[in-house]
Protein backbone atom coordinates (compact mmCIF):
# COMPACT_ATOMS: atom_id res chain seq x y z
CA UNK A 1 0.00 0.00 0.00
CA UNK A 2 1.61 3.07 -0.63
CA UNK A 3 2.32 6.20 1.19
CA UNK A 4 -0.57 8.58 -0.42
CA UNK A 5 -2.94 5.68 -0.33
CA UNK A 6 -2.42 4.88 3.49
CA UNK A 7 -2.73 8.82 4.28
CA UNK A 8 -6.03 9.08 2.56
CA UNK A 9 -7.27 6.04 4.84
CA UNK A 10 -6.17 7.79 7.72
CA UNK A 11 -8.08 10.86 7.13
CA UNK A 12 -11.31 9.08 6.51
CA UNK A 13 -11.19 7.30 9.59
CA UNK A 14 -10.53 9.98 11.64
CA UNK A 15 -13.12 11.33 9.62
CA UNK A 16 -15.85 9.23 10.61
CA UNK A 17 -14.78 8.54 14.31
CA UNK A 18 -15.08 11.88 15.56
CA UNK A 19 -18.20 13.62 16.16
CA UNK A 20 -18.78 16.81 13.93
CA UNK A 21 -17.87 19.51 16.48
CA UNK A 22 -20.18 22.43 14.09
CA UNK A 23 -23.33 23.20 15.95
CA UNK A 24 -26.58 21.96 14.38
CA UNK A 25 -28.43 24.04 12.04
CA UNK A 26 -31.39 25.93 13.65
CA UNK A 27 -34.60 24.81 13.17
CA UNK A 28 -37.79 26.90 11.37
CA UNK A 29 -39.39 29.49 13.74
CA UNK A 30 -42.42 27.83 15.36
CA UNK A 31 -44.34 30.80 17.17
CA UNK A 32 -43.68 34.86 17.59
CA UNK A 33 -40.53 36.02 19.63
CA UNK A 34 -40.74 39.35 21.46
CA UNK A 35 -37.52 40.64 22.31
CA UNK A 36 -38.59 43.42 25.81
CA UNK A 37 -36.46 45.91 27.58
CA UNK A 38 -33.60 46.04 25.21
CA UNK A 39 -32.37 48.86 23.11
CA UNK A 40 -33.30 48.89 19.33
CA UNK A 41 -30.60 50.10 17.27
CA UNK A 42 -32.79 50.24 14.32
CA UNK A 43 -29.74 52.03 12.16
CA UNK A 44 -31.86 52.86 9.75
CA UNK A 45 -33.97 55.31 12.29
CA UNK A 46 -33.95 56.31 16.00
CA UNK A 47 -32.19 54.02 18.61
CA UNK A 48 -35.70 53.05 20.83
CA UNK A 49 -34.07 52.53 24.31
CA UNK A 50 -36.47 49.89 26.78
CA UNK A 51 -37.88 49.06 23.20
CA UNK A 52 -39.77 45.62 22.02
CA UNK A 53 -38.95 43.89 18.77
CA UNK A 54 -41.51 41.41 17.44
CA UNK A 55 -40.84 38.94 14.57
CA UNK A 56 -43.32 36.27 13.25
CA UNK A 57 -42.46 33.51 10.36
CA UNK A 58 -38.67 34.73 10.21
CA UNK A 59 -39.94 38.38 9.70
CA UNK A 60 -40.26 41.12 11.85
CA UNK A 61 -43.42 42.56 12.42
CA UNK A 62 -43.27 45.25 14.98
CA UNK A 63 -40.77 47.27 16.35
CA UNK A 64 -41.05 50.46 19.10
CA UNK A 65 -41.54 50.95 22.97
CA UNK A 66 -45.22 49.48 23.13
CA UNK A 67 -45.99 46.59 20.42
CA UNK A 68 -49.46 44.31 20.64
CA UNK A 69 -48.28 40.65 21.44
CA UNK A 70 -49.66 37.87 20.29
CA UNK A 71 -50.92 35.42 22.92
CA UNK A 72 -48.82 32.35 22.02
CA UNK A 73 -45.52 34.57 21.88
CA UNK A 74 -42.43 33.60 23.24
CA UNK A 75 -41.10 36.62 25.67
CA UNK A 76 -37.87 37.01 26.22
CA UNK A 77 -36.31 39.85 28.78
CA UNK A 78 -33.01 41.56 27.38
CA UNK A 79 -33.46 44.23 29.63
CA UNK A 80 -30.17 45.97 29.53
CA UNK A 81 -29.14 44.50 26.61
CA UNK A 82 -28.87 46.16 22.57
CA UNK A 83 -30.36 44.70 19.76
CA UNK A 84 -28.53 45.10 16.68
CA UNK A 85 -29.20 44.22 12.82
CA UNK A 86 -27.11 40.94 12.09
CA UNK A 87 -23.52 42.31 10.87
CA UNK A 88 -22.65 42.08 7.23
CA UNK A 89 -19.30 40.85 5.71
CA UNK A 90 -19.20 42.78 2.27
CA UNK A 91 -16.70 40.86 1.22
CA UNK A 92 -15.27 37.11 2.43
CA UNK A 93 -14.24 33.23 0.97
CA UNK A 94 -15.67 31.69 4.08
CA UNK A 95 -17.17 27.99 3.12
CA UNK A 96 -14.34 28.03 0.36
CA UNK A 97 -11.40 28.06 2.02
CA UNK A 98 -10.74 26.27 5.24
CA UNK A 99 -6.96 25.07 5.81
CA UNK A 100 -4.58 26.76 3.92
CA UNK A 101 -1.97 23.73 4.50
CA UNK A 102 -4.85 21.58 2.82
CA UNK A 103 -5.13 21.90 -0.87
CA UNK A 104 -8.66 19.99 -0.79
CA UNK A 105 -10.40 22.51 1.76
CA UNK A 106 -9.57 25.23 -0.26
CA UNK A 107 -11.90 26.01 -3.68
CA UNK A 108 -12.03 29.65 -4.48
CA UNK A 109 -10.52 29.64 -7.70
CA UNK A 110 -11.13 27.35 -10.88
CA UNK A 111 -9.10 26.66 -13.82
CA UNK A 112 -8.78 29.50 -16.87
CA UNK A 113 -9.57 33.45 -17.23
CA UNK A 114 -12.73 33.65 -18.66
CA UNK A 115 -15.43 31.99 -16.00
CA UNK A 116 -18.25 34.02 -15.23
CA UNK A 117 -20.57 30.54 -14.92
CA UNK A 118 -18.66 29.86 -11.50
CA UNK A 119 -21.27 29.84 -8.83
CA UNK A 120 -20.05 30.76 -5.02
CA UNK A 121 -23.09 29.87 -3.79
CA UNK A 122 -23.01 25.66 -4.74
CA UNK A 123 -19.18 25.91 -3.43
CA UNK A 124 -20.04 27.04 0.34
CA UNK A 125 -19.05 24.18 2.35
CA UNK A 126 -22.31 24.16 5.36
CA UNK A 127 -19.94 22.11 7.26
CA UNK A 128 -16.89 24.86 7.74
CA UNK A 129 -15.60 25.25 10.99
CA UNK A 130 -15.13 28.95 10.42
CA UNK A 131 -19.06 29.68 10.16
CA UNK A 132 -19.27 28.99 13.77
CA UNK A 133 -16.38 31.26 14.67
CA UNK A 134 -17.59 34.33 12.54
CA UNK A 135 -21.42 34.04 13.56
CA UNK A 136 -20.76 34.34 17.28
CA UNK A 137 -19.03 37.41 16.99
CA UNK A 138 -22.20 38.75 14.83
CA UNK A 139 -21.64 38.06 11.61
CA UNK A 140 -25.11 36.41 10.10
CA UNK A 141 -24.42 37.60 6.20
CA UNK A 142 -21.25 36.70 4.34
CA UNK A 143 -20.38 38.05 0.54
CA UNK A 144 -18.96 35.22 -0.33
CA UNK A 145 -16.05 35.85 -3.50
CA UNK A 146 -15.12 33.37 -6.17
CA UNK A 147 -10.63 34.11 -7.04
CA UNK A 148 -9.11 34.01 -10.24
CA UNK A 149 -6.80 36.29 -12.77
CA UNK A 150 -10.05 38.09 -14.84
CA UNK A 151 -13.28 36.89 -14.94
CA UNK A 152 -13.82 34.81 -11.70
CA UNK A 153 -16.98 34.19 -11.81
CA UNK A 154 -20.61 35.11 -9.56
CA UNK A 155 -20.67 36.14 -6.06
CA UNK A 156 -23.26 35.42 -3.56
CA UNK A 157 -24.84 36.23 0.08
CA UNK A 158 -24.70 33.36 2.41
CA UNK A 159 -26.60 33.19 5.63
CA UNK A 160 -24.12 31.89 8.34
CA UNK A 161 -26.33 28.94 9.46
CA UNK A 162 -28.13 26.33 7.44
CA UNK A 163 -28.44 22.57 6.40
CA UNK A 164 -27.23 22.98 2.59
CA UNK A 165 -26.12 25.89 0.29
CA UNK A 166 -29.57 26.31 -0.54
CA UNK A 167 -30.90 26.96 2.83
CA UNK A 168 -27.49 29.13 3.25
CA UNK A 169 -28.72 31.66 0.01
CA UNK A 170 -29.94 34.71 0.90
CA UNK A 171 -29.47 36.07 -2.53
CA UNK A 172 -27.47 34.36 -5.75
CA UNK A 173 -25.76 36.25 -7.88
CA UNK A 174 -24.74 39.25 -6.15
CA UNK A 175 -22.53 40.58 -8.92
CA UNK A 176 -19.91 39.31 -11.06
CA UNK A 177 -16.30 39.03 -10.23
CA UNK A 178 -13.38 40.72 -12.11
CA UNK A 179 -10.06 40.77 -11.00
CA UNK A 180 -8.86 44.01 -12.71
CA UNK A 181 -5.28 43.58 -14.86
CA UNK A 182 -2.36 45.71 -12.76
CA UNK A 183 -2.16 48.54 -14.64
CA UNK A 184 1.41 49.73 -13.21
CA UNK A 185 4.72 49.20 -15.60
CA UNK A 186 7.61 48.50 -13.58
CA UNK A 187 11.11 50.33 -13.95
CA UNK A 188 12.61 48.41 -11.60
CA UNK A 189 15.92 46.30 -13.14
CA UNK A 190 14.51 43.26 -11.52
CA UNK A 191 11.13 43.06 -13.20
CA UNK A 192 10.51 39.85 -14.87
CA UNK A 193 9.76 41.54 -17.94
CA UNK A 194 10.97 44.54 -19.94
CA UNK A 195 8.61 47.87 -19.81
CA UNK A 196 7.29 46.88 -23.72
CA UNK A 197 6.75 43.44 -22.61
CA UNK A 198 4.46 44.81 -19.32
CA UNK A 199 2.28 47.07 -21.47
CA UNK A 200 1.45 44.54 -24.18
CA UNK A 201 0.51 42.16 -21.32
CA UNK A 202 -1.81 45.14 -19.65
CA UNK A 203 -2.99 45.95 -23.19
CA UNK A 204 -3.56 41.68 -23.77
CA UNK A 205 -5.62 41.49 -20.81
CA UNK A 206 -8.05 44.32 -21.30
CA UNK A 207 -8.52 43.33 -24.97
CA UNK A 208 -9.27 39.28 -23.82
CA UNK A 209 -12.05 41.43 -21.07
CA UNK A 210 -13.55 43.34 -23.99
CA UNK A 211 -13.55 40.28 -26.16
CA UNK A 212 -15.23 38.31 -23.67
CA UNK A 213 -17.97 41.21 -22.96
CA UNK A 214 -18.20 41.37 -26.46
CA UNK A 215 -18.86 37.92 -26.94
CA UNK A 216 -21.39 37.28 -24.56
CA UNK A 217 -23.37 40.35 -25.70
CA UNK A 218 -22.90 38.67 -29.36
CA UNK A 219 -23.94 35.33 -28.20
CA UNK A 220 -27.29 36.60 -25.91
CA UNK A 221 -29.00 38.50 -28.93
CA UNK A 222 -28.27 35.54 -31.16
CA UNK A 223 -29.97 33.19 -28.67
CA UNK A 224 -32.60 35.21 -28.06
CA UNK A 225 -33.41 35.61 -32.74
CA UNK A 226 -32.87 31.71 -32.50
CA UNK A 227 -34.07 29.83 -29.17
CA UNK A 228 -32.77 26.90 -30.95
CA UNK A 229 -28.97 28.18 -30.82
CA UNK A 230 -26.37 26.44 -29.04
CA UNK A 231 -26.33 27.62 -25.30
CA UNK A 232 -23.08 28.64 -23.70
CA UNK A 233 -23.23 29.28 -19.97
CA UNK A 234 -20.58 31.22 -19.25
CA UNK A 235 -22.05 34.18 -21.73
CA UNK A 236 -25.57 33.39 -20.20
CA UNK A 237 -24.33 34.01 -16.96
CA UNK A 238 -23.19 37.20 -18.60
CA UNK A 239 -27.39 38.54 -19.35
CA UNK A 240 -27.69 39.86 -15.71
CA UNK A 241 -24.76 42.10 -15.57
CA UNK A 242 -26.29 43.88 -18.97
CA UNK A 243 -29.65 44.58 -18.25
CA UNK A 244 -27.80 46.20 -14.81
CA UNK A 245 -29.58 43.63 -12.33
CA UNK A 246 -26.43 42.78 -11.00
CA UNK A 247 -23.34 44.97 -10.76
CA UNK A 248 -19.41 44.07 -12.11
CA UNK A 249 -17.58 44.05 -8.64
CA UNK A 250 -13.89 44.67 -9.33
CA UNK A 251 -10.58 43.82 -7.95
CA UNK A 252 -8.83 47.12 -7.65
CA UNK A 253 -6.68 49.38 -5.51
CA UNK A 254 -4.43 51.22 -7.86
CA UNK A 255 -5.79 54.80 -9.20
CA UNK A 256 -5.04 53.41 -12.58
CA UNK A 257 -6.68 50.05 -12.10
CA UNK A 258 -10.40 52.21 -10.88
CA UNK A 259 -10.03 55.01 -13.24
CA UNK A 260 -9.38 52.05 -16.04
CA UNK A 261 -12.36 50.02 -14.21
CA UNK A 262 -14.92 53.24 -14.72
CA UNK A 263 -14.35 53.63 -17.89
CA UNK A 264 -15.12 50.49 -18.77
CA UNK A 265 -17.82 50.03 -17.19
CA UNK A 266 -19.57 53.13 -18.75
CA UNK A 267 -18.50 51.71 -22.10
CA UNK A 268 -20.35 48.62 -21.36
CA UNK A 269 -22.85 50.48 -19.91
CA UNK A 270 -22.70 47.68 -16.51
CA UNK A 271 -23.08 49.06 -13.01
CA UNK A 272 -20.07 48.92 -11.20
CA UNK A 273 -18.80 48.69 -7.09
CA UNK A 274 -14.95 48.33 -6.30
CA UNK A 275 -13.79 46.04 -4.04
CA UNK A 276 -10.50 46.74 -2.16
CA UNK A 277 -10.23 50.44 -3.37
CA UNK A 278 -6.94 51.57 -1.51
CA UNK A 279 -6.51 55.09 -3.85
CA UNK A 280 -10.04 55.18 -3.76
CA UNK A 281 -10.07 58.22 -1.92
CA UNK A 282 -8.15 59.84 -4.22
CA UNK A 283 -10.97 59.39 -7.27
CA UNK A 284 -13.23 59.85 -5.12
CA UNK A 285 -14.64 62.29 -7.33
CA UNK A 286 -15.18 59.99 -10.58
CA UNK A 287 -16.56 57.13 -8.04
CA UNK A 288 -19.74 59.76 -6.57
CA UNK A 289 -20.18 61.10 -9.93
CA UNK A 290 -20.85 57.87 -11.33
CA UNK A 291 -22.57 55.93 -9.01
CA UNK A 292 -19.66 53.95 -7.89
CA UNK A 293 -19.98 52.39 -4.16
CA UNK A 294 -16.76 50.57 -2.86
CA UNK A 295 -16.34 47.90 -0.19
CA UNK A 296 -12.97 48.22 1.74
CA UNK A 297 -10.58 46.07 2.54
CA UNK A 298 -8.83 45.66 4.32
CA UNK A 299 -8.74 48.62 6.81
CA UNK A 300 -6.05 46.84 9.24
CA UNK A 301 -3.14 47.32 6.91
CA UNK A 302 0.34 48.84 6.34
CA UNK A 303 0.60 51.62 3.50
CA UNK A 304 1.38 50.20 0.05
CA UNK A 305 3.87 53.76 -0.28
CA UNK A 306 7.03 53.93 1.44
CA UNK A 307 6.11 57.84 1.52
CA UNK A 308 2.56 57.27 2.89
CA UNK A 309 1.29 58.06 6.81
CA UNK A 310 1.31 54.90 8.89
CA UNK A 311 -2.48 55.58 8.88
CA UNK A 312 -3.76 55.82 5.93
CA UNK A 313 -5.19 52.31 5.36
CA UNK A 314 -7.24 53.77 8.53
CA UNK A 315 -8.54 57.02 7.11
CA UNK A 316 -9.89 55.52 3.90
CA UNK A 317 -13.62 55.05 4.74
CA UNK A 318 -13.72 58.73 6.24
CA UNK A 319 -12.14 59.84 3.55
CA UNK A 320 -14.63 57.95 1.27
CA UNK A 321 -18.02 59.38 3.56
CA UNK A 322 -16.85 63.42 3.11
CA UNK A 323 -16.73 62.71 -0.21
CA UNK A 324 -20.28 61.02 -0.23
CA UNK A 325 -19.55 57.99 -1.75
CA UNK A 326 -21.46 54.50 -0.54
CA UNK A 327 -19.07 52.21 0.69
CA UNK A 328 -19.17 49.00 3.34
CA UNK A 329 -16.50 47.89 5.16
CA UNK A 330 -15.24 44.10 4.54
CA UNK A 331 -13.43 42.01 7.32
CA UNK A 332 -10.55 40.42 4.99
CA UNK A 333 -11.66 38.81 1.94
CA UNK A 334 -8.83 36.49 1.34
CA UNK A 335 -7.91 36.18 4.69
CA UNK A 336 -11.23 34.46 6.12
CA UNK A 337 -9.34 34.18 9.44
CA UNK A 338 -9.90 37.67 10.05
CA UNK A 339 -13.56 37.55 9.08
CA UNK A 340 -14.71 37.49 12.76
CA UNK A 341 -13.01 40.41 13.69
CA UNK A 342 -14.75 42.71 10.99
CA UNK A 343 -16.60 45.01 13.52
CA UNK A 344 -13.28 45.85 14.63
CA UNK A 345 -11.61 47.43 11.38
CA UNK A 346 -15.09 49.29 10.94
CA UNK A 347 -14.22 50.37 14.79
CA UNK A 348 -10.32 51.73 13.76
CA UNK A 349 -12.12 53.22 11.50
CA UNK A 350 -13.82 55.33 13.39
CA UNK A 351 -11.33 55.80 15.79
CA UNK A 352 -9.62 57.87 12.38
CA UNK A 353 -12.40 59.79 11.62
CA UNK A 354 -15.35 57.92 10.52
CA UNK A 355 -18.59 59.39 12.63
CA UNK A 356 -19.05 55.97 14.80
CA UNK A 357 -22.37 55.81 13.68
CA UNK A 358 -21.41 55.59 9.79
CA UNK A 359 -18.84 52.85 11.16
CA UNK A 360 -22.21 50.81 12.21
CA UNK A 361 -23.86 51.34 9.06
CA UNK A 362 -20.87 50.43 7.07
CA UNK A 363 -21.30 46.65 8.14
CA UNK A 364 -24.78 46.71 8.48
CA UNK A 365 -26.83 48.35 5.70
CA UNK A 366 -24.49 50.27 3.48
CA UNK A 367 -23.29 46.92 3.27
CA UNK A 368 -26.72 45.25 2.49
CA UNK A 369 -26.90 48.23 -0.03
CA UNK A 370 -24.27 47.90 -2.24
CA UNK A 371 -24.90 44.08 -2.36
CA UNK A 372 -28.53 44.78 -3.06
CA UNK A 373 -30.46 42.84 -0.31
CA UNK A 374 -31.16 46.09 2.21
CA UNK A 375 -35.03 44.97 1.82
CA UNK A 376 -34.37 41.57 3.59
CA UNK A 377 -31.61 42.81 6.34
CA UNK A 378 -29.20 45.86 7.61
CA UNK A 379 -31.83 47.19 9.61
CA UNK A 380 -34.92 46.63 11.97
CA UNK A 381 -37.66 47.60 10.39
CA UNK A 382 -41.05 45.88 9.37
CA UNK A 383 -41.13 43.40 6.79
CA UNK A 384 -37.56 42.55 7.23
CA UNK A 385 -35.78 39.34 7.58
CA UNK A 386 -35.53 38.80 11.56
CA UNK A 387 -31.51 39.00 11.26
CA UNK A 388 -30.40 40.20 14.37
CA UNK A 389 -28.26 39.91 16.92
CA UNK A 390 -28.47 40.84 20.62
CA UNK A 391 -25.29 41.88 22.86
CA UNK A 392 -24.18 42.98 25.84
CA UNK A 393 -22.75 46.43 24.65
CA UNK A 394 -21.13 47.82 21.29
CA UNK A 395 -20.68 45.51 18.99
CA UNK A 396 -17.64 47.86 17.90
CA UNK A 397 -16.10 47.38 21.30
CA UNK A 398 -14.06 44.46 21.44
CA UNK A 399 -14.74 43.52 24.82
CA UNK A 400 -18.23 43.40 23.84
CA UNK A 401 -20.23 39.55 23.72
CA UNK A 402 -22.87 38.87 21.04
CA UNK A 403 -25.52 36.91 23.37
CA UNK A 404 -27.76 35.68 21.35
CA UNK A 405 -28.19 35.48 17.23
CA UNK A 406 -31.29 34.43 15.21
CA UNK A 407 -31.47 34.17 11.74
CA UNK A 408 -34.79 34.82 9.78
CA UNK A 409 -36.28 34.20 12.95
CA UNK A 410 -34.25 31.18 14.25
CA UNK A 411 -32.56 31.02 17.15
CA UNK A 412 -28.55 29.96 16.10
CA UNK A 413 -26.27 28.59 18.19
CA UNK A 414 -23.22 30.59 18.89
CA UNK A 415 -21.02 27.73 20.05
CA UNK A 416 -17.97 27.13 18.19
CA UNK A 417 -14.44 25.38 18.03
CA UNK A 418 -13.37 28.38 19.91
CA UNK A 419 -16.05 28.16 22.73
CA UNK A 420 -15.37 24.43 22.63
CA UNK A 421 -11.53 25.04 22.96
CA UNK A 422 -12.29 27.69 26.05
CA UNK A 423 -14.34 25.63 28.17
CA UNK A 424 -11.84 22.20 27.60
CA UNK A 425 -8.96 24.17 29.11
CA UNK A 426 -10.97 26.31 31.87
CA UNK A 427 -11.61 22.80 33.05
CA UNK A 428 -8.17 21.70 32.53
CA UNK A 429 -6.89 24.73 34.98
CA UNK A 430 -9.76 23.95 37.21
CA UNK A 431 -8.47 20.90 37.87
CA UNK A 432 -5.02 22.24 38.43
CA UNK A 433 -6.12 24.57 41.01
CA UNK A 434 -5.71 27.81 39.23
CA UNK A 435 -9.14 28.80 38.53
CA UNK A 436 -12.24 28.63 40.62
Amino acid sequence: MNRILRTMIVILCTAVLLPASTPVPAKKQERPIVLIGGTIHTVSGAVIPNGMLLFENGRITAVGTSVTVPANAERIDVTGKHVYPGLINAASNIGLNEIEAVRATIDITETGRINPNVRTDVAVNPESELIPTTRANGILVSHVLPGGPLIAGRTSAMLMDGWTNDEMTLRSPVGLYVSWPNMRVSRSPFARQSEEEQRKAIENSLKELRDAFNDARAYLKAKKADKEHRTDLRWEAMAPLFDRTIPMIVSANEVSQIQSAVQFANEQNVRLIIHGGRDSWKVASLLKENGVGVIVEPVHDLPNRRWEEYDLPFTVPARLHEAGVLFAVSGGGNSTMNDRNMAYQAATASAYGLPKEEALRSITINAAKLLGIDAQVGSLETGKDATLIVTNGDPLEIMTNVEKAYIQGRPVELRSRHTDLWKKYEEKYRQLGIVK
